[in-house]
């Protein structure tokens, strides 16, 4: 029982640590892949390999998973051949090692699901093929390489001091001196209990006498048994200088559970419902206070209320993470579907340390990834079409992300062939998919690509999954209260954009009235806010619109969609949301004002409806609905009731005021 406790409190920490680790693996399996034809000198994935995959074989250790230990010590066997140039780079071998790779995933994703561990013995094998397979070749190494463990073995330890570094004697300064009369089988940092760091080196030669003169460094030498080469308080290896100053300052760190952030979220929601409260309280009181006092109040709520957001700000900065999370897995996924379909891809990415809330990094990996799947399967053509129109045969996809405000784009590109929409729509039509009228723009593209069941294919395969990837896609977007816009132009690519407010939790909004009901409406997803007089605004084609920036701009009153009587205004307030075509304004009789709102989402599916994305507490007891703008556009594209002299939606498509 006592060990199950202690596992138990080691588990959180090791799944963690191995996510950390395998993210980094996987872009140096990356880097490795174009050092095959390079000098070894130059291959410092190597040497980061080897450290990553000595680690986690260490802490899966600890945790008893032996298949991720045992199958990360024979990926670090590898990584030692080529070390110690007893093996030669091949693409065969940077294979081996990236399916080995993906293998340790899932033998740690089952264990943290406490599913079936997958079976490891195929690529165990593979892996010891080739580290017998180097061994057996370099015998002979006439740099004596392959015989270095019948050489003396020693240990030196240097300890750094603030003296020795003024006198020129670091640590980059004791291995180079060892280098000059021995070869380095292993190095490493050891903490101390009071906090103090010593560097420790395992090295091996044929002439120890020499060693002495590291005694002008003050390193001391300990002449070891073979048998202790891999003592394990040595056990982290460490390949340069950087490495040791990021294992040092590994203790500005703290993991925390993301449920304990959560509760702090929760805590600071009511805090700022509070402070509401106590403002609306204020202002009620304000006609009864002498105006002396009333200045000094006004200064303290407003110190409160800089406080107060410093607070939320601080905390969700906790809860951001970098996108590059997602973005890192995918070089890998494309590299293999590229060799499935006989592609040439290459994978671009910027904006990889743009930061968002956690919550939304572990619901975007899933539609990320559909995406790029997609991107390889329909996007990019083959070398020989590519050159044939004029092209690079490798094709690109660009993964990028950025923050405008409260939102994030996240985009998904690629330079391939664009989409066929005629073929689309004959698809569309044959699986009885309805059709709008009109041109088939972007938008009514992404609408049928997104229709349930679509696909332009007839067979599932790793790419492409018989229409489910796009739906999944769009509703994945849609419940964390974000858009997905497409564009695309043939013959020179597509382009996925998903727009996704930055947190779910706490956000500022704009509070709005239609007759007797006020909405929130969250200002990341307003462009901007404009008032119009009601006779400047114009009917085309049943559809109101009002003038805009040279142009038109399509118009839906608030008032007509949930059947409210709007009062007779001159002049109405619109806020403006999306962009480009699909730019859309929604009309209200009046803007009321500015407020931070507390985010709380309707989960009863019974009383969830399209458009209304939660609910907030103004302060003043009142409950008011917060709108989702694009989900607002597509009921109104859905119900045609652009027109201002159309009936109200149907009540049972009404939302309950």
């Amino acid at each position: 029982m006592t060990t199950d406790i202690r596992l138990d409190g080691f588990l959180d920490d090791y799944f963690a640590e191995c996510d950390e680790h395998l993210a980094e693996a996987r872009r140096h399996l990356l880097t490795l892949e174009t050092t095959v034809d390079s000098p070894p000198a130059q291959r410092q994935p190597v040497n980061d390999l080897f450290r990553i995959f000595h680690s986690i074989k260490g802490i899966s250790g600890m945790v008893e998973l032996r298949e991720a230990e045992e199958l990360a010590h024979e990926m670090e066997s590898y990584l030692r051949a080529l070390r110690q140039h007893e093996r030669v780079l091949t693409p065969g071998g940077v294979d081996a090692l990236i399916d080995a790779t993906k293998r340790l995933e899932r033998v740690v994703a089952a264990k943290s699901r406490s599913e079936p561990i997958p079976p490891i013995v195929d690529i165990q094998s593979r892996l010891a093929g080739l580290v017998v397979t180097s061994e057996a070749a370099h015998a002979g190494d006439p740099a004596g390489r392959s015989s270095l463990s019948g050489m003396p073995t020693h240990r030196v330890l240097f300890k750094p001091s603030r003296e020795l570094a003024d006198a020129g004697i670091r640590v980059d300064v004791v291995r180079r001196r060892i280098g000059e009369h021995a070869v380095i089988l292993e190095s490493a940092p050891l903490v101390g209990a009071d906090g103090s760091i010593e560097f420790a080196f395992l090295v091996s030669t044929d002439t120890p006498d020499v060693l002495k003169s590291l005694s002008e460094l003050q390193a001391t030498v300990e002449p070891l048994e073979p048998q202790l080469l891999l003592e394990p308080e040595i056990a982290v290896p460490v390949a340069d200088d950087t490495v040791l100053v990021d294992r040092a300052t590994t203790s500005h760190y703290v993991r925390v559970d993301l449920d304990r952030l959560d509760e702090l979220m929760r805590q600071v929601g009511d805090l700022v419902i509070s402070r509401a409260r106590l403002s609306e309280s204020l202002a009620a009181a304000e006609s009864r206070v002498p105006s002396g006092i009333w200045r000094a109040i006004q200064e303290n709520t407003g110190t409160i209320d800089r406080q107060v957001r410093a607070l939320r700000e601080g905390i969700m900065r906790v809860r951001l993470v970098p996108i590059g999370e997602i973005f890192g897995r995918m070089p890998l996924v494309v590299r293999d579907l590229a060799r499935s379909y006989g592609r040439r891809v290459e994978v671009r990415i910027t904006g990889q340390s743009t930061e968002i809330d956690k919550y939304l990094i572990e619901r975007m990996m899933d539609p990320v990834l559909h995406l790029v799947r997609n991107a390889v399967a329909h996007g990019i053509e083959t070398p020989e079409a590519r050159q044939a129109a004029g092209k690079s045969p490798t094709g690109i996809i660009h993964l990028s992300a950025s923050t405008v405000g409260d939102m994030v784009a996240i985009d998904v590109e690629d330079d391939g062939g664009g989409i066929d929409a005629e073929q689309v729509v004959r698809r569309a039509k044959a699986a009885g998919i309805p059709l709008a009228g009109g041109p088939i723009n972007d938008a009514a593209l992404l609408s049928i690509l997104c229709a349930p069941g679509f696909s332009t294919r007839d067979e599932s395969d790793r790419g492409a999954g018989r229409g489910v990837g796009m739906s999944v896609v769009q509703d994945a977007v849609q419940q964390l209260a974000g858009t997905l816009s497409l564009t695309s132009t043939p013959g020179h690519g597509t382009r996925f954009t998903m727009q996704l407010p930055l947190t779910l939790a706490i956000t500022d909004a704009l509070i709005t009235r239609v007759g007797h009901q006020m909405f929130a409406v969250p200002q990341g997803s307003v462009r901007e806010v404009l008032e119009v007089s009601t006779a400047a605004i114009k009917r085309i084609d049943q559809r109101e619109v009002m003038p805009h920036r040279s142009g038109a701009l399509p118009l839906l009153r608030l008032g007509v969609l949930f059947g409210i009587a709007s009062d007779q205004r001159d002049r109405l307030h619109v806020f403006v949301c999306g962009q480009d075509r699909s730019a859309l304004g929604f009309a209200v009789d009046r803007i009321v004002g500015q407020r931070e709102i507390v985010v709380r989402p309707i989960l009863d599916p019974l009383v969830r409806v399209d458009g209304v994305s939660g609910a907030t507490d103004l302060g003043d007891g009142r409950v008011v609905l917060i709108l989702d703008p694009a989900a607002l556009a597509r009921m109104a594209g859905k119900s045609a009731l652009m027109s201002g002299d159309q009936p109200a939606m149907p009540a049972h498509e009404r939302v309950a005021l």
